[in-house]
């Protein structure tokens, strides 16, 4: 069993309770920052620790608070990121739910190591319940003297709130949530000036992920040092996990960077193995926005070594034969799902999301949809295929904030690894819709369709 820093009473009884978060030795690292540790002195644990940011981007967390600037007499702020929108991640909405003073303590630490004296967790629009949830923890803990004037007769203040969004994926990129809190539509901005130095209100500003500020408060109870010794490398400590798909247990899971993806998914402890006894066909591991790989690059590298659960080893090889940690939404697909259907899907997410802002990307993103559209329902001609990989190559690299990009990966490493199910498409028509072959046939590559034919 891996060890669980976030988790590991998340299914005590009345945990989401600052009586029952206290007894479970809640807030015990805001006395220690509070009492023992000047703000640099928590900085300074954040980058021994080696925490990566958890929300996608994977930098080091430490170096990112090292760059916020300090004028004299101009406020700081901390915004934390809780737009969770990327489809098949819901690791941080569960840590909200169940454990909420673990993100609100993460906020007191973080926030005094920031100098801020005012900071925001901008939840999704649509979790309402975890709005309410977290206020009424922020209550509990103001009651209790965590938060507010003078915390714990430290001399620090600050006043925490909690801001519901507009319901928008793209609002997930920092600058866009920055603007969304500032009450304007949620567009990114163009960087630099970057929110370190222009962020909130045009005063530095930090902005983190739910799990990267809630890893705070293991980091001090324990040490950086401590917390660097888990994991593998640059991957250090454990990271929220959510599997879906077509697994047996899905769920959210932490786990120690570094485990095997192959155990990962088939062991009892984690996701239980394929649903039904199907084979593995592939997976996307870490939210829609990463490139989708194949089971063989699943299990192995090019290099023929373990793929691990680590931001190194799943990179490995590039885009070629890798992927991405991302934010941690594992989607496990077995030998039945349609890629083309799957990767339609995700096309339509982000031409919807799309804030219209950059050409290449409110073009791009619709085109992709409309094109992967025929090809699903049998009107696509072989030359789409080359058009969708030439379009994504458009988008790529082309767009003020990395949403291009995540509409553009999903579809050039599908057709990288799948060509001949897209092929299959475009050729056997007919038979990628047919009722006679029923969903559990449904668009498999040309091979299998033959075989069954055959039959």
């Amino acid at each position: 069993m891996g060890r669980k820093l976030l988790i590991e009473h998340i299914n005590v009884p009345g945990i989401n309770t600052l009586e029952v978060y206290r007894q479970k030795g809640g807030y015990r690292a805001v006395e220690k920052a509070l009492k023992t540790m000047s703000p640099d002195d928590v900085v300074e644990e954040v980058k021994k620790s080696g925490l990566r940011g958890r929300g996608g981007a994977g930098f080091p967390t430490g170096m990112k608070w090292s760059f916020l600037a300090k004028p004299e007499g101009v406020p700081r702020y901390l915004v934390c990121n809780a737009d969770e929108s990327e489809p098949g991640t819901f690791k941080d909405r569960h840590l909200m739910t169940y454990i909420p003073h673990a993100l609100i303590e993460g906020m007191i630490i973080s926030s005094y190591a920031l100098g801020a004296n005012v900071s925001y967790i901008y939840v999704r629009g649509e979790m309402m319940p975890q709005i309410r949830i977290l206020e009424k923890a922020i209550a509990e803990a103001k009651n209790a003297g965590f938060l507010g004037k003078n915390i714990l007769g430290s001399g620090y203040d600050l006043e925490l709130y909690v801001q519901p969004g507009g319901g928008a994926y793209i609002c997930g990129e920092e600058t866009a949530l920055i603007e969304s809190l500032e009450g304007k539509r949620g567009n990114p901005r163009i960087k630099p000036p970057f929110p370190a130095i222009a962020g909130l209100y045009n005063c530095p500003t930090v902005v983190n992920n739910v799990e990267s500020i809630a890893a705070t408060v293991p980091i001090i109870n324990d040490g950086g040092e401590e917390y660097a010794k888990i994991g593998v490398g640059r991957s250090t400590g454990t990271k929220l996990i959510s599997a879906s798909g077509n697994i047996n247990k899905p769920g959210v899971y932490e786990i120690e960077l570094g485990v095997p993806v192959e155990e990962f998914i088939y062991s009892d402890e984690y996701c239980g193995g394929i649903a039904n006894g199907k084979r593995l066909k592939a997976v996307v591991a870490g939210g829609s926005s990463v490139p989708i790989l194949p089971a063989n690059l699943v299990m192995k590298t090019a290099n023929g070594e373990n793929r691990l659960m680590t931001y190194e080893s799943l990179a490995d090889g590039g885009f070629a034969t890798g992927t991405m940690m991302g934010s941690g939404g594992f989607i496990v697909f077995d030998e039945d799902q349609c890629i083309v259907r799957n990767t339609w899907n995700f096309s339509r997410f982000y031409h919807h999301e799309s804030c219209g802002q950059c050409s290449p990307c409110r073009e791009g993103t619709g085109w992709m949809e409309k094109v992967l559209h025929r090809l699903e329902y049998g009107h696509g001609k072989l030359s789409d295929i080359d058009l969708l990989v030439d379009v994504s190559k458009k988008i790529e690299g082309n767009t003020i904030c990395p949403l291009g990009d995540a509409a553009a990966w999903p579809v050039a490493s599908a057709i990288r690894h799948f060509r001949d199910e897209f092929e299959w498409h475009v050729k056997e028509p007919m038979k990628s819709q047919s009722t006679n072959y029923g969903l559990a046939n449904y668009a498999k590559p040309i091979e299998k369709a033959v075989a069954a034919e055959e039959k």
